[in-house]
């Protein structure tokens, strides 16, 4: 069993939305994300420093074009951003469909598509208002 042990910090949103005191994010293993102490064992979608449960039921018809449930533009995406950072799993297996390409660059939304590991890493650096993120977190 291989342990991965990221920390990320994510500010919760004050009163006014502007970033607060951050809590902790812990990417320990396949399977499992901690957000300020709770454990995920799914999906995650990250908007303005909350965090909620990737729905990925809409993308579910297209599983067998790709071979795994893809990311696609008709889940909810948090586009309310000027970045949207995507971790594709520990092995980079989660398809981000062209549909949500062009989509992300009609919207003036800037991608970052990496394997969660660095997605993580990538969105602790960058962190701001302008950015949110989606982390699958197995495959």
């Amino acid at each position: 069993m291989t342990l991965l042990m990221l920390t990320l910090l994510i500010p919760s949103l004050s009163a006014e939305g502007e970033p607060a005191s951050p809590p902790e994010i812990v990417y320990e293993k396949f399977g499992q994300i901690t957000v300020r102490g709770r454990v995920y064992d799914h999906d995650i979608v990250i908007e303005r420093g909350e965090v909620r449960k990737r729905k990925k039921g809409p993308s579910k018809k297209q599983r067998d074009k790709y071979g795994h449930t893809p990311l696609t533009p008709q889940e909810a995406i948090p586009w309310k951003c000027k970045t949207l950072v995507i971790g594709t799993g520990m092995y980079g297996r989660l398809p981000v469909v062209p549909e949500l390409e062009a989509e992300a660059e009609r919207r003036h939304v800037q991608l970052v598509i990496l394997k969660t590991k660095e997605a993580v890493e990538y969105f602790h650096a960058h962190f701001g208002p302008e950015i949110n993120a989606i982390f699958h977190i197995t495959c």
